[in-house]
């Protein structure tokens, strides 16, 4: 029988709502803070909150593809793991969770994406996905020799880029491609993934050029937002921009978790790690980027964007005792749709282990998880 990868992927599994640690790739995680306990970006440190993720239920690892930093105190992401060969390290590494490779389009040929795509797929038993990425970031770009391209065009070249990979990874025979942006006379890959008829697609992108692609080509829209709000209404237009397509797309969004015995000191150490040791010049110059660059950030929301960003790479701050972030990260699901979310934490051992102890029989008494 041929296996599919609703037999493999846990992220597709009886759960309402999904998780997923993000950004353990990357120096300092997703906080934009000097604050204690940080990540190291080291491969036993890796390797243990894999693990203990694993262990707390959790469905999958997605890293954070990162070139350089963004300079103030903290030159936040600076030391980062690449990600397919993080991904492929650590499908060897477990047994259960879902191993995420962030790809920047630019900066690597479909060609060679589809083939490591595939031989991690392989090395995890089928529990691999690709989260695509057309190339936002200029400066990272620069540094493979390649000009930046007009937002809208990103997306046309990466809608040719995800072609070719689904036509390597499912058609037995040659084939040529002839598109605008690649070429690729004689195209052949061998092996077949171990996932049918191939792995998932994850993006991210909000704009008008990224929600269309997520329609057209992603299984999962990984949302950036102001609020629960706005939030509801990206999960429902893509969802019915989709269908359009004839095509069902999860969405998932990222969460910030500050989890305390009481409500006083989980407030305090958020204030503490953002408003005390927030590297506020870093994340000034990521914000500059990604609003210039991703189309994905409104001036009106500046201020809004700018602290999450410090708490946790633009997430949703959730910030409480354990049934206070109970009741927000169920709401997740409830109240705005979404089919999953990332996590990250300023400390991300501490975080997982509250999670797992505190938060997780809380989420299942809410019926938002079942495991």
């Amino acid at each position: 029988m041929t296996e599919t990868r609703v037999d493999r992927l846990s992220i597709l599994g009886d759960n309402p709502l999904k998780f997923a640690v993000f950004g353990a790739n990357v120096s300092h995680g997703c906080a934009i803070s000097s604050a204690e306990g940080h990540l190291e970006v080291t491969w036993p440190e890796t390797i243990e909150l894999a693990k203990m993720a694993e262990e707390a239920g959790i469905e999958g690892l997605v890293p954070v593809a990162r070139w350089r930093g963004f300079g103030g105190e903290t030159n936040f992401n600076h030391r980062c793991f690449e990600t397919y060969t993080w991904a492929a390290g650590l499908a060897a590494a477990t047994e259960k969770i879902v191993v995420f490779s962030t790809s920047h389009v630019p900066t690597i040929h479909p060609v060679l994406a589809a083939k490591q795509a595939v031989t991690i797929d392989h090395i995890s038993g089928g529990r691999f996905v690709l989260n695509i990425v057309a190339g936002w970031n200029a400066g990272e770009i620069a540094m493979f020799g390649r000009p930046q391209r007009e937002h809208d065009e990103r997306y046309a070249i990466a809608g040719e880029w995800i072609e070719l990979m689904k036509r390597l990874w499912t058609e037995e025979e040659t084939f040529d491609y002839q598109g605008e942006h690649f070429q690729c006379p004689g195209a052949y890959a061998s092996p077949k993934p171990v996932q049918h008829p191939h792995p998932l697609i994850m993006s991210a992108g909000v704009s008008p050029a990224g929600r269309d692609f997520a329609a057209r080509h992603a299984d999962i829209l990984f949302l950036l937002a102001p609020d629960f709000d706005a939030a509801a209404q990206i999960v429902k237009d893509v969802r019915e921009q989709a269908r359009g397509y004839g095509r069902t797309v999860m969405v998932w969004a990222m969460l910030a978790l500050t989890v305390r015995d009481t409500e006083a000191d989980a407030r305090r150490y958020y204030d503490y790690y953002v408003d005390e040791k927030g590297d506020w010049e870093a994340a000034g110059n990521l914000y500059r980027t990604l609003a210039v660059e991703s189309e994905s950030a409104s001036p009106e929301d500046k201020e809004i964007i700018l602290r999450n960003l410090v708490a946790g790479y633009a997430g949703f701050p959730i910030v409480g005792t354990p049934e206070q972030v109970a009741e927000q990260i169920a709401a997740c699901h409830t109240q705005v749709g979404l089919d999953g979310v990332t996590l990250s934490w300023v400390d991300y051992r501490d975080g997982i282990a509250r999670l797992r102890d505190q938060v997780m029989p809380l989420l299942v008494e809410a019926g938002v998880r079942r495991v």
